[in-house]
């Protein structure tokens, strides 16, 4: 569906997919964050957010929600990972709003709404973190169905998670139990009497006690225009510069490009900080026109869905914990005499004996070992390597791009080889290189090859030679998968020496 096209029922969910999960180290990186990888099971935790809407029950129906009206806001260096993700699961967005940089949620939320709004629409958006887990997907359809309802009646409504334990790691909304807000003859959600940071150990006990407490989910349900008046009594600079970075941005395909410059002038707020927070103190100020502002309505849908924010890797061990031991197990492990751990191989045989309350995970390029208890300490590992410039805090070795992949094999000072994935009838851009060659070999399908002025064709076991500074192209004109060998030589082999000519992405150079 065109960019340009509007929802036409009442219901739009808006993805929110900017995050960059460090706290899942070693396997989410700054280039393939959390909300992409396929934790548990056959699909990525975008996939399922995107999936669960099917058989919602509200205003909309499921075809309505989950395949033609789903917009999705992300840093545009995700952009063609998150499109080839749903593309796999069917499920196109309307839209795919591109951040230049990351603001948190509340500029992303507002500049969805403004988007949804620019012909005078007024859906009712179903903001949805894409890094969530639910076991539960008919019990989160009725939660999300009822806020659905009460959002159509000029509330702001969240998501408010039956708590299960004391977590101090979530921050927690307190109900009003003698406030009932009802549709119809049903009460469906109750008022929101305040919202409360994470709290210590023993007054998260006395909140789950009281009855009366629910974990912040982060889903929220609202129409656009009750959540651009209510920012806009809150952090008016931030509604002005969100407004501003769509009048300002521009089409690119299936993408739309927020104004970098307006986008940069906003606040970095989370919808909590801006908003949520100041229920009692801003929903009833003046408006900003002058007049008497009317107090926007604000509800909480209790939900009961096996819900988490896999905030941690410890979280993880919780959600996938099987058998006896307690242990939580992917890939190529061996445990033996190991309880209450979570052990993943995502590409070697890992085995563990003797282990107890342990994470070990595994990846081409790195390996985590840690107590369950210093799960929130990955950050230090982060970084670290960030401190130290090592690319094992951005990238793996397995690099994703939007024709298809590659995967350093072998680098060393002066050489590098990799494997180059190439996706049936996709090419890489017209480019050359000031301080490499490079030499390909095809392993698999058939490659065309630009090569200066020479076009030519290469199949299975045939290769080239590219000199430095010559302009090289490689495509796969076929419709199977293309494989090719490629080993550079030269005084410096990093990304950013790329020369760009011509490219059906409209990358910039530096990105191969």
């Amino acid at each position: 569906m065109n960019a340009n096209t509007k929802p036409s029922t009442a219901v739009c969910a808006v993805i929110l997919a900017g995050g960059s999960g460090t706290r899942l180290w070693p396997l989410s990186r700054e280039e393939f964050p959390k909300q992409l990888l396929r934790l548990s099971g056959e699909n990525s935790l975008l996939q399922d957010t995107v999936l669960r809407l099917d058989g919602l029950s509200g205003t909309a129906s499921a075809d309505e929600v989950a395949s033609a009206r789903v917009l999705i806001i992300c840093h545009e260096e995700q952009r063609f990972l998150i499109r080839d993700q749903l593309g796999e699961i069917d499920r196109p967005p309307i839209c795919t709003l591109l951040e230049p940089e990351s603001r948190n949620t509340a500029p992303a939320l507002s500049s969805a709404a403004h988007y949804l709004s620019r012909d005078g629409d007024d859906p009712i958006m179903l903001v949805l973190p894409a890094d969530h887990a639910i076991r539960d997907a008919e019990a989160f359809r009725n939660a999300l169905g009822a806020a659905i309802k009460i959002a159509d009646k000029g509330f702001i409504v969240t998501l408010g998670v039956v708590p299960t334990r004391p977590d101090t790691g979530y921050g927690y909304i307190r109900r009003d139990p003698t406030a009932n807000v009802k549709v119809g003859d049903t009460a469906r959600g109750h008022r929101i009497a305040a919202f409360v940071e994470k709290p210590g150990k023993h007054v998260a006990v006395s909140y789950v006690e009281s009855g009366q407490y629910l974990w912040n989910s982060g889903i929220f349900v609202m129409r656009a225009s009750v959540w651009l008046e209510a920012v806009d009594r809150c952090r008016p600079e931030l509604v002005q510069a969100c407004r501003e970075a769509v009048d300002d941005g521009e089409e690119d395909a299936s993408f739309f490009r927020l104004s970098r410059q307006a986008y940069g002038r906003c606040p970095s707020d989370s919808i909590d900080y801006a908003v949520m927070e100041r229920l009692s103190e801003s929903f009833v100020r003046p408006a900003a026109d002058g007049r008497d502002g009317e107090p926007i309505p604000a509800a909480v849908v209790p939900m009961d869905a096996g819900w988490s924010d896999i905030g941690n890797w410890s979280a993880l061990l919780e959600q996938d914990q099987i058998g006896d031991a307690g242990n939580a197990v992917q890939g190529d492990v061996l445990a033996l005499e190991t309880g209450n751990s979570l052990l993943v191989s995502n590409h070697r045989f890992v085995a563990a004996v003797g282990l107890q309350d342990t994470v070990v995970v595994e990846t081409p390029d790195a390996v985590l070992v840690m107590n369950k208890e210093r799960s929130q300490d990955v950050r230090q590992v982060v970084d670290w390597l960030k401190e130290h410039g090592r690319g094992e805090a951005q990238t793996h070795r397995l690099v994703h791009r939007p024709w298809g992949s590659f995967e350093a094999l072998e680098t060393r000072a002066t050489f590098q080889v990799k494997r180059l994935t190439v996706k049936p009838g996709a090419k890489l851009s017209l480019q050359l290189h000031h301080h490499r060659a490079e030499h390909w070999v095809v392993v698999k399908g058939v490659a065309r090859v630009t090569r200066g002025e020479a076009v030519f064709d290469l199949e299975e076991n045939e290769s080239t030679f590219i000199p430095l500074e010559m302009k090289h192209r490689l495509e796969n004109p076929g419709d199977e998968t293309l494989e090719v060998i490629e080993v550079q030589v030269g005084d410096y082999l990093g990304e950013d020496d790329i020369e760009r000519f011509e490219d059906v992405y409209q990358r910039e150079t530096g990105k191969k």
